[in-house]
């Protein structure tokens, strides 16, 4: 269903699918989009996502109608050139989904929004995986429900860090820990240290994951404050609103770390299918939106084993921003 300016506040569900998979078929290439011919912005303050088992991941964009040319429905992101990097530069993270779980809704206190600008299109990259014994046919329903510009207090941006320098070894549990520090980049951009607030956060990881914590580091005394944490699984809701909001005022440093549990008999490395991620997404009142990480597969090192479980922890992390504020 196309967006349309006539009531601005209504919600506005786009449908895509159904996608056919007979059992162990996997895609990885598939990409969505639905332009919503707005001429004004659209303020969204929940996003709900309804599909069926067969949907291993998706995440979604909003980009300018004309990034990623071509008809809306369904097509190859790789004819495209579809990848996540280029949609948050050009646009913005408008909803994260958790790894299989069929519906989800992500919302946010009710001023807060995530801001469509006029002439934007969703877009989303979706990984489908049936990992049943027959064929399922998934559905995907991406209902965007907004509020009207008067109500809105604050405008939200994606803040995104991974950690692609993983090796989970075998018949083990380990611990893959990342720490950026957001001190000078900020000082930069604003002539001061960190003092966004976070307002919703969101852990990825597949199978393997058990775990997953985000941590934001004080200045003081290095002392940690948990931002969000779960134990779990996929299937599961991981994420969620901060109640109270998260101030980063005091904290120039923020940590990820996930935990997994590896039985088999191989090494699982940063990827999809039977491999593993390590994302933490969240969303913060930041005009610029940040991400970074380690964000190219690289050795993890030698872990260190404490108490049953191997730690490791990961080289310098990149620290990028871009200006949200649309």
């Amino acid at each position: 269903m196309a967006c349309t300016d006539s009531n601005p506040t209504a919600p506005r569900t786009l449908s895509f699918g159904p996608f056919e998979l007979v059992s162990g078929e996997e895609k990885t290439d598939l990409c969505v989009s639905q332009t919503l011919h707005n001429d004004k912005p659209i303020y969204v303050n929940s996003v709900e996502l309804v599909s069926a088992t067969g949907v291993h991941h998706s995440n979604w964009f909003w980009v300018p109608d004309y990034v990623f040319a071509g008809p809306d429905g369904d097509w190859s992101c790789t004819e495209r050139g579809y990848n996540e990097a280029i949609a948050g530069i050009k646009g913005g993270v408008l909803f994260a989904m958790s790894t299989q779980n069929t519906h989800e809704i992500q919302t946010f206190p009710d001023s807060a929004v995530i801001k469509i600008p006029e002439h934007s299109k969703i877009v989303a990259g979706v990984h489908l995986l049936d990992a049943t014994d027959g064929p399922v046919s998934v559905p995907l329903n991406l209902t965007l429900k907004p509020i009207p510009e008067g109500d809105v207090t604050v405008v939200l941006a994606g803040l995104s860090f991974e950690n692609q320098s993983i090796a989970i070894p075998p018949h083990a549990t380990s611990r893959f820990t990342v720490e950026c520090d957001l001190a000078q980049r900020h000082q930069d951009l604003f002539g001061r240290l960190p003092d966004f607030k976070i307002y919703y956060a969101l852990p990825h990881y597949h199978g393997l994951g058990t775990a997953l914590t985000f941590e934001a580091l004080r200045d003081s005394d290095g002392g940690a404050d948990m931002v969000w944490e779960t134990t779990q699984r996929i299937g599961d809701n991981l994420g969620g609103p901060r109640d109270p909001l998260f101030d980063m005022t005091g904290h120039s440093k923020l940590r990820f770390a996930c935990t997994f549990e590896n039985p088999r008999d191989a090494t699982v490395k940063w990827g999809v299918g039977d491999q593993e991620m390590c994302i933490i997404v969240a969303y913060t009142d930041s005009t610029y939106t940040w991400g970074g990480g380690i964000t190219t597969p690289e050795d993890p090192g030698v872990g260190v084993d404490h108490g049953g479980v191997i730690d490791f922890t990961g080289s310098a992390c990149s620290v990028f921003t871009a200006d949200a504020s649309h």
